[in-house]
């Protein structure tokens, strides 16, 4: 039978030694604080669904706060701060309904804190050192890139060109239009004697329907 290899993690507290092999799914405490640990935080620690405190504090973490994190729905302390974290903090984070204890400060996050009651109901301490995060409870607003000044005179001068080439178009299209017409009656000489007698019979029948109508009322 092949030897299965199992994660092992040995956990000295309240003066015990805990031994977490095959039960490592029912750990409920995670303090890795100071410990000079590097490189991004891996996807599957968030695999340990139970945990009620993870503490990373202190290290030489980089990269973004996973997604992932929203599936610790049992999390009741989380401390990443004093790190090199950057980018935005995950929106799943607001679902963490448990969580009374966040401490984010002095890494490198941006962006809005994701509206939820969950992380606005922490002090701004639990945020600061964080020179591009915006939002409450900091109160550093976010705000939306204003227009340029000379935007609505550029997009003016581009529908006065619209209208000036439409309008040149249009008369170029009749001009050429026109002399088809009467460049093709003027040199081909049978279809200019059918216009004409064309035209002639339409006159014809206005004057007859018009006399009509006239005769009615007299």
């Amino acid at each position: 039978m092949p030897l299965r290899r199992y994660l092992k993690i040995d956990l000295h507290t309240k003066g015990q030694q805990l031994e977490y092999q095959k039960n490592l799914r029912l750990l409920r405490i995670i303090d890795l604080s100071a410990n000079k640990l590097s490189g991004e935080i891996p996807v599957q620690l968030f695999k340990l669904t139970k945990l009620n405190s993870l503490n990373l504090s202190n290290n030489h973490l980089i990269g973004d706060i996973p997604n992932q994190i929203g599936e610790l729905k049992d999390l009741e302390s989380l401390d990443f701060s004093n790190n090199h974290l950057h980018g935005n903090i995950p929106q799943s984070m607001s679902s963490l309904s448990f969580l009374s204890v966040l401490n984010l400060s002095h890494n490198n996050f941006s962006g809005k804190i994701p509206l939820g009651t969950q992380l606005q109901g922490f002090d701004a301490w639990s945020y600061t050192g964080n020179p591009e995060l915006c939002g409450p409870p900091l109160q550093k607003k976010c705000t939306i890139p204003e227009k340029p000044d000379n935007i609505e005179q550029v997009e003016g001068n581009d529908y006065d060109t619209f209208l000036k080439s439409l309008y040149l178009g249009m008369g170029v299209g009749f001009a050429v239009g026109f002399w088809v017409v009467c460049g093709s009656l003027f040199l081909n000489r049978e279809w200019r004697h059918t216009y004409f007698r064309f035209f002639d019979g339409v006159i014809d029948r206005i004057y007859v329907v018009v006399a009509i109508k006239l005769q009615r009322f007299l």
